[in-house]
């Protein structure tokens, strides 16, 4: 009886996976995307992400933590576009390579102790070439040492709200336990670089470049070349990063736009170089032919709003942030409306970025978001000296 049960078990499965009605991928877990679409992925996780609403659009094993290898570079590439944003360094700044930055080994542009660079030409070494030692490099620049940088990562992470990540070095050279990510953080990270910094296609889109070492030793040319074959192989690539270790397997946080739409394919844990990239455009493909996207800049002027009992009649009013619909069922965005709504009875006081009402948007019948409209300026109540000023200029008038 034993054995009758087992032989008809091992029939009912091959019978399933003849069909394709097994129930879950080959590590464990349900693949998904939003049609409910399975796709032949090889690799351990993957993400397809769209950048302007942060859409997951599919996704496979998208929290099983796992080592990022290089793509870990994509948070110190943050913090070095922070610091450059919030006036802490320039483009041109010098940095000096440590005896500790040198000793870095992997992948590496051979950056000598004392030797400067800029900041500029080190973030070329990041970004093109996986420099592990221009990383730690700038880690040091900007913090004092790669332990108190590391520090910062974290909270950056933790800020973005990937609950799935430790950092432990700036550059994913360790192949510690404690280093981890997963293909969802991997994607959230890679969204706010490229969101709040899309300078970084300027660096992400080289494919060759040059830089000069100047040392005790003399000059010389030195060669970068992107790790990211994705640009001559897929044409719509922006970046982003690569990453293999031993451990973390072969990776990639691949960046595209096509037709004003900036997809993220995260792939972690591929098992061979190629794949990688063939299942990233694989993700890619898929999310051209699914995606729409309905985009408003919120640029339009908006009349002022009439406040009661102010020193001022009226407030300037904007919209505090643009907004973006995606859709991959195939509606027609094109048809979005939007409808203005403003409070009645605003009455003073005001303060600068007080919600004063909203842009509605609508799909047919159905709300599909809204974006607060706010105050520009703030506008003080009237105090019985102001209503004294008022009355004395209208009756001069």
């Amino acid at each position: 009886m034993k054995r009758y049960l087992k032989r008809m078990a091992v029939w009912l499965m091959t019978v399933s996976l003849i069909l394709g009605i097994l129930p879950f991928s080959v590590y464990g877990e349900e693949e998904s995307s939003q049609d409910g679409t399975r796709l032949d992925l090889q690799s351990k996780a993957v993400v397809l992400m769209e950048a302007s609403t942060g859409t997951v659009i599919y996704e496979q094993n998208p929290d099983e933590q796992l080592s990022p290898a290089s793509i870990t570079k994509i948070m110190t590439l943050i913090l070095i576009f922070d610091a450059l944003e919030e006036g802490r360094i320039t483009l041109k700044d010098s940095v000096t390579t440590s005896a500790y930055a040198k000793s870095m080994g992997g992948s590496q542009v051979f950056l000598e102790e004392g030797e400067v660079q800029d900041v500029e030409t080190l973030i070329k070494c990041i970004i093109v070439a996986s420099g592990n030692d221009a990383c730690v490099a700038m880690a040091e620049h900007l913090m004092g040492s790669e332990e108190e940088f590391v520090k910062e990562m974290n909270c950056r992470a933790e800020g973005l709200g990937m609950n799935n990540t430790h950092f432990e070095d700036c550059c994913g050279l360790t192949d510690s336990d404690g280093h981890y990510t997963s293909a969802r953080d991997v994607a959230l990270m890679s969204r706010e670089l490229i969101t709040k910094y899309p300078e970084i296609f300027q660096y992400s889109t080289i494919w060759m470049e040059n830089i000069t070492h100047v040392t005790a030793k003399g000059s010389s040319e030195f060669g970068l070349a992107n790790t990211n074959k994705l640009l001559k192989q897929y044409q719509w690539t922006t970046g982003l990063k690569t990453g293999s270790t031993s451990k973390a397997k072969y990776c990639v946080s691949a960046t595209a736009r096509k037709d004003d739409i900036d997809l993220i394919a995260v792939i972690m844990a591929a098992p061979n170089y190629k794949l990688r990239f063939s299942e990233a455009a694989k993700l890619l493909d898929y999310g051209y032919a699914h995606c729409d996207l309905y985009q408003d800049d919120n640029r339009d002027a908006l009349k002022p709003v009439k406040v009661e009992l102010g020193v001022k009649d009226q407030v300037e009013i904007a919209y505090a942030a643009p907004f973006s619909y995606l859709t991959t069922t195939g509606e027609a965005v094109d048809q979005v409306n939007k409808k203005i709504v403003i409070k009645e009875d605003v009455k003073a006081p005001v303060k600068k970025g007080d919600v004063l009402g909203e842009a509605q948007y609508y799909l047919g019948e159905q709300k599909i978001g809204s974006v607060q409209i706010v105050a520009k300026q703030g506008v003080r109540k009237m105090v019985y000296l102001d209503c004294v000023k008022k009355l004395v200029s209208a009756l001069w008038i």
